[in-house]
């Protein structure tokens, strides 16, 4: 069990932990996302500006466990400069590889949240703020 703790809080989680990408509050932002769960209380807010069908900026403030705020640092990271679509595609990637049976990314910084499989009670850390992405996309794109 510890080993899996140790592969749960691998070094790509621990640096975007702490050291956050793109943590910044814009409540000017075109676009405001809430994500948050209320099993356990993380809560973040992410903040889009999406010009011509691609995000021009992303950024996200609140808190969260270590797993939650590196995936969402993650997600801000990847996003920006993308097509909305080329943004979804993305987010189902990173679903295959957190959700589903497919293990496997040439991306390690997706790769590293496979593991939260393993941890059921963490699954929704490592998504939630990709899961407020996908339902705003779903309804645009």
């Amino acid at each position: 069990m510890e080993q899996e703790l140790n592969e749960l809080y691998s070094p790509v989680i621990l640096d975007h932990n702490q050291h956050p990408r793109h943590y910044q509050k814009r409540p000017e932002a075109g676009l405001i996302l809430d994500a948050y769960n209320s099993l356990c209380g993380d809560k973040f807010k992410l903040y889009l500006d999406v010009q011509e069908g691609r995000v021009v900026e992303a950024s996200f403030s609140g808190y969260g466990c270590a797993v939650s705020k590196a995936a969402t640092s993650v997600l801000m990271e990847k996003i920006q400069g993308k097509t909305l679509g080329e943004v979804q595609v993305m987010v189902r990637d990173y679903f295959k590889v957190t959700k589903t049976d497919q293990e496997s990314t040439t991306d390690e910084e997706m790769q590293a949240f496979a593991v939260a499989k393993k941890f059921p009670g963490r699954l929704k850390c490592a998504v939630l703020s990709w899961e407020a992405v996908e339902e705003y996309l779903e309804e645009k794109v």
